[in-house]
């Protein structure tokens, strides 16, 4: 980030996005073929919260567009299978003889990759039931559905939200573009070394996802590494009227009977979706809250990311409280019953959304902690100061955005401290107090102002 896109985005007061009205009458995003710094793209797309695609320049030098690709186009099943059949087991094993250990070793030892599938054409709640397969047999069908024609009495599978980078770290086969490497979802998991959110798709022709938004409200971006998809993008807040008289999204946007008034009362004001198709090699950047559903126009392979940071993080914040609030009215008749009210409706909303208030007041400590170590190291000129895996990241995005993210950090920290809901809390399980981690933030910025170029005018 440039001292201008800083100096920007430090005077706002709150996150600018304009209308999205452009969108509902356009089928047409930014394309973007020649090189675009950082800071443009921040400024044009990540604050506005805009989609737009970048060409097949941006992944051609991936190791996966060569290796998991044959000439033609299509995916490389014997290389797929070569490279990920087996997953790598390291075991470590101790002798003991009685309570003394007498030897310890590890060995490696491998087993058939495990992946999760989904069938599309059978629907749980609204989304695709999954199983979980071994990566062979997922192979196997695929191969066999493609000579059948695309098509098996098992139905269309489609292996998604597949940790490949986890479950294979050395197979170093693409690299995440700058512009997405603000990532502060994936940060704050690598840290706790529990999970992550990058995953990989691989799916026949007719193979599709159905509607929804993405995970806490985070931006996605999807590379095809071979095919073609067709995405149906809605900006936010058209969703509202897609909803069903009992306030239910629809499984699938383009089903005839969004078109029944007595269903679906406000259908005819919704927008028609942005229509994009991507092809082989492209990327598209899809923000925050933009409901989406997404086809297989090919047999595809796809890697995905969900991804948050300074920019939208307060619309994640905006989405707990909103899926708190829901959780609240469904067990507000106990509310004066139970001395733990406020803690049950935290666990409900960890259990449907997948985080709560106290994870997420550890989750932006993680991010603040790092980039306050980053700005210190940048003012003493030591870079030993700073020694983790992600200075790299932060380095190459640089002082002033580390001093950003700091500012969005402490912004929606007052707003918890000043939310009625979080008061109600046990905050002694936290490590480090959301005041202290405030003041420390406000100290580390003005400590660390004029002592560099950060902030000299």
């Amino acid at each position: 980030m440039d001292r201008e896109a800083y100096r920007y985005c430090s005077s706002l007061v709150s996150i600018p996005r304009q209308s999205y009205e452009q969108f509902w009458s356009s089928h047409f995003v930014d394309y973007i073929d020649k090189d675009i710094t950082y800071s443009k793209f921040f400024k044009k797309y990540l604050l506005p919260n805009r989609p737009c695609m970048f060409s097949k320049k941006f992944t051609e030098n991936w190791k996966c567009r060569q290796q998991w690709v044959t000439e033609e186009g299509k995916p490389s099943f014997q290389k797929l299978l070569q490279d990920f059949g087996k997953l790598k087991i390291t075991v470590f094993t101790c002798l003991h003889r009685g309570a003394c250990l007498l030897m310890s070793f590890c060995f490696e030892t491998s087993d058939e990759t495990p992946v999760p599938v989904a069938n599309c054409n059978s629907k749980e709640y609204n989304a695709n039931p999954k199983q979980v397969m071994q990566f062979k047999e997922f192979i196997h069908y695929w191969k066999e559905y493609v000579q059948n024609g695309h098509s098996s009495r098992k139905g269309c599978l489609y292996l998604k939200d597949w940790h490949m980078a986890r479950d294979f770290p050395e197979h170093d086969v693409y690299s995440t573009p700058v512009f997405f490497s603000s990532d502060w979802l994936n940060e704050y998991w690598d840290t706790l070394e529990v999970d992550d959110y990058r995953f990989v798709y691989m799916g026949p022709k007719g193979s599709w996802t159905p509607f929804h938004a993405d995970v806490f409200r985070s931006y996605s971006w999807s590379a095809n590494i071979c095919g073609r998809k067709k995405w149906l993008l809605y900006p936010p807040g058209q969703e509202d009227f897609l909803r069903d008289t009992h306030g239910n999204l629809p499984y699938d946007v383009t089903s005839a009977e969004l078109r029944d008034s007595g269903l679906f009362p406000h259908f005819e004001e919704a927008c028609q979706p942005l229509e994009i198709i991507q092809e082989a090699g492209e990327i598209i950047f899809v923000p925050s809250g933009w409901h989406h559903q997404v086809y297989n126009l090919e047999d595809t392979i796809s890697i995905n990311h969900n991804w948050l940071n300074g920019c939208n993080i307060d619309i994640m914040w905006q989405f707990l409280q909103n899926e708190l609030s829901s959780v609240q009215k469904e067990i507000d008749e106990w509310r004066n019953t139970m001395d733990s009210w406020h803690q049950h409706c935290q666990v409900i909303m960890k259990a449907c959304s997948g985080i709560d208030y106290m994870e997420f007041a550890s989750f932006l400590k993680i991010i603040a902690e790092n980039r306050m170590a980053f700005l210190n190291a940048c003012s003493s000129g030591d870079s030993s100061d700073y020694a983790r895996p992600l200075s790299e990241t932060l380095t190459t995005l640089g002082p002033y955005h580390a001093a950003f993210d700091l500012q969005r950090v402490a912004n929606i920290i007052e707003c918890l401290l000043c939310n009625e809901d979080f008061k109600q809390l046990d905050h002694s399980t936290l490590t480090l107090q959301p005041e202290t981690m405030l003041q420390q933030i406000q100290d580390t910025i003005q400590s660390t102002r004029g002592q560099h170029l950060l902030y000299q005018e």
